[in-house]
């Protein structure tokens, strides 16, 4: 006779919550910390979401050569084969594979900054052609540095569109006569002429960027932005896209995907034209950390975006659209040859980033939670449990520590584990002594390379009396 089995009734316990799981991290947000997805960070450093839904240490950086001066004022890149740069000891010079070579130029102004573009025109040859609105127009053609043409001598913010040179100063843009990058004051009255305009403003501001493109020349000033179409002189043509937004100057604005995105005072905009005003509203979940901008510069390698602001670099991965930000970078310009980026810096440094180490040094970073409440945060809660499931490479750090507030450094480490050769681990977070706290957050830190998959956590609801 076969046994009569009956069912086993789980009975949950009132007031435990089915374990509840983060697996998908999408980077730092701004706004109000109980009000925002369990999936992203109210503060991070030189992490990044490449691994996502999980999130990793960001790429290090190498220094090329030692530094030269205290600062980088450009860098530009020769036919996506030669990297160059402009130091504050006044000097011009490329990079050889293993050091900087010597002076191309020298006696530069050691505070102005430089522009760079390729142009050809009627040379022989593709050209790295560069200014800085003090010394007048340099060419570099695969030698050597020189100057040439009849262009003002403070003329800046060089660029190109429809096969001339552009640049401007004070309120005033100016280019080239057509393929002819000596010509600047060439007018018989052909269309190949040269051409001059003032830039009105309703604030009447000087212009403080160029940006060439395919179909237009976008003019930017510290608060409007204007659109200049047209291929030969007789049709070129102005309008105001803003009265408003602008920029903060001429390294501040990238171009990605026909897109155009800058730096303006508060905010990070991003403008498509076509008749449609810049807007912000892609930036607004990171405006916070752009309080007013002293330095600011802009770049992109292709796939992710990075805006320079004060004393962090604020990086958009356009593919995850997600925000991280770095530190320890004091970029000044940003420049990207054969798909690497590299980046400037006002120590008089040339960073290429890549690599699992700064320099040699392990990478510190850092990730902080929104604050965990029940769907009431005025209700009490009991914690249960907490576990993180990490990938922890040899001899790599991961500190991990609980708070009770909102928001402050009144931070106490619960926990540190160091890498071992099994990289994968189930890392317990012990919650002891927060088991009655009304709300935690938590912050991983580390040193060295580290992988965060998931954070698992459980907790009963408590009366709300």
């Amino acid at each position: 006779m076969r046994p009569i089995q009956y069912p086993i009734t789980q009975q949950r316990i009132t007031g435990i919550q089915q374990p509840q799981t983060i697996r998908e991290w999408r980077g730092v947000n701004g706004f109000d910390p109980f009000s925002i997805a369990d999936s992203f960070f109210t503060d991070a450093a030189n992490i990044m979401t490449d691994d996502f839904p999980a999130f990793s240490t960001c790429p290090g950086y190498s220094v090329l050569g030692g530094p030269i001066g205290t600062k980088v004022l450009g860098v530009g890149v020769w036919k996506d084969t030669e990297l160059h740069a402009v130091f504050n000891d006044g000097t011009w010079r490329k990079w050889t594979g293993t050091a900087w070579s010597a002076a191309l130029a020298s006696g530069l102004d050691t505070t102005a900054k430089w522009s760079f573009t390729n142009f050809e025109g009627n040379w022989p040859e593709m050209n790295l052609v560069g200014c800085n609105g003090v010394n007048g127009l340099r060419r570099y053609n695969g030698s050597t540095v020189q100057t040439f043409g009849n262009a003002p001598s403070n003329i800046n913010y060089i660029t190109t569109y429809q096969n001339r040179l552009w640049g401007a100063f004070g309120t005033e843009i100016r280019a080239c006569k057509l393929d002819d990058a000596t010509q600047w004051s060439s007018f018989p009255g052909t269309e190949s002429d040269s051409y001059g305009k003032t830039i009105e403003s309703i604030r009447g501001e000087n212009v403080n960027m160029l940006s060439g493109g395919l179909s237009k020349l976008v003019i930017g000033m510290p608060n409007a932005l204007q659109e200049l179409y047209g291929s030969i002189p007789s049709d070129f043509s102005t309008r105001t896209v803003s009265d408003e937004i602008g920029v903060e100057n001429n390294n501040s604005v990238l171009i990605h995907d026909s897109v155009m995105r800058g730096i303006h005072r508060d905010s990070i905009f991003e403008y498509i034209s076509g008749g449609v005003s810049p807007d912000r509203i892609f930036s607004d979940i990171v405006r916070k950390y752009i309080n007013g901008v002293a330095e600011s510069a802009a770049g992109t390698d292709g796939r992710k975006l990075y805006f320079f602001v004060q004393d962090k670099i604020l990086i958009y991965d356009t593919v995850f659209q997600t925000w991280t930000i770095r530190t320890g970078i004091n970029a000044t310009c940003f420049a990207v040859m054969k798909g690497e980026m590299y980046v400037g810096d006002d120590s008089g440094r040339v960073l290429k980033l890549g690599g699992s180490t700064n320099a040699g040094q392990p990478i510190e970073w850092y990730a902080v939670t929104k604050i965990f409440t029940n769907q009431s945060a005025a209700q009490k809660s009991r914690w249960l449990r907490m576990y993180a499931v990490v990938d922890l490479a040899p001899e790599s750090v991961l500190n991990i520590y609980l708070s009770e507030s909102k928001e402050g450094n009144d931070w106490e480490i619960v926990q540190s584990v160091t890498g071992s050769g099994m990289r994968f681990q189930r890392v317990l977070i012990p919650v002891d002594k927060f088991t009655l706290s009304n709300m935690l957050r938590l912050k991983f830190e580390g040193t060295g390379w580290a992988r965060v998959h998931e954070l698992t956590m459980q907790r009963r609801q408590l009366p709300l009396n």
